[in-house]
């Protein structure tokens, strides 16, 4: 489940990302670490990711929160690259990773499934579509869990 403040942390990255031509892709507070972790993934929009990158949103990120005061107790903010092992969720991102290979996680099993591996071809309003090894397979987006990236080294 995501964390309520994660939101409100979304609205006030993208701004701080754009500005350094950068793109927020996720965000996750982990309240279960002792001083909790703000995590928040970037990526570069022309190139790829740079630790240079994540320190200038580090510092400019770490400015706007301060700012606002949205996170009033000690916590840690890290700003990393998803890298290639990561989930798909935007349709931005379904749309660039066409063809590469994926995981799909389900909820509950379907078909006697919860996980299949296959490249993949699209995802619409209704379903996730991969093909195995020539084998179409469809599987009902309301059960699906996680699309994460396969890394292919």
């Amino acid at each position: 489940m995501t964390h309520p403040l994660i939101p409100q942390v979304i609205d006030i990255a993208t701004p701080v990302a754009a500005t350094l031509e950068l793109d927020v892709v996720g965000a996750v507070f982990q309240t279960n670490q002792s001083p909790p972790v703000l995590r928040v993934d970037i990526r570069n929009r022309q190139d790829e990711t740079s630790l240079s990158d994540c320190e200038r949103m580090s510092r400019a990120l770490e400015a706007a929160l301060d700012a606002v005061n949205l996170i009033p107790d000690l916590y840690v903010l890290e700003v990393s690259s998803p890298g290639i092992s990561r989930s798909l969720e935007t349709d931005r991102e379904f749309i660039s990773f066409k063809g590469f290979p994926v995981v799909v996680t389900a909820d509950q099993p379907y078909e006697g499934q919860v996980s299949w591996t296959g490249n993949l071809v699209r995802r619409d309003e209704t379903s996730v579509f991969l093909n195995q090894k020539g084998r179409a397979i469809t599987i009902p987006r309301h059960l699906v869990s996680k699309v994460q990236l396969v890394d292919r080294s």
